[in-house]
C-alpha cells in the first residue's frame, strides 16, 4: 500500500535515477529508441523514466544497466 502522501525524497529519487540513466545513454552514444530496443521497451517509456515521469523495475534496471554498460549501482547510488 503506498504512503499518503508520498515523502519528498522519493521523487528526488526517482530524478536522481532518471537523471542517472540519461547522463549514462548519453555516455553510450544510444539515442532513447535504441538503449529501448536493447531492453525490449519503446522510447517513450524511457523518456518516461529518464524524466521521472515512471520508475524502472529491477529488472528493467538490471537490463538498462547491461544496455549501456555500467554497474547498476551507477543509476540507483
Amino acid at each position: 500500500m503506498p504512503l499518503d502522501p508520498m515523502p519528498d525524497w522519493v521523487p528526488a529519487r526517482r530524478r536522481q535515477i532518471g537523471e542517472r540513466l540519461r547522463a549514462a545513454r548519453l555516455h553510450a552514444d544510444l539515442t532513447q529508441e535504441q538503449l529501448g530496443h536493447r531492453v525490449g521497451r519503446d522510447r517513450r517509456t524511457i523518456h518516461r523514466w529518464e524524466y521521472a515521469q515512471r520508475i524502472p523495475d529491477l529488472e528493467d534496471l538490471l537490463l538498462l544497466a547491461d544496455a549501456v554498460g555500467v554497474p547498476l549501482r551507477d543509476l540507483v547510488d
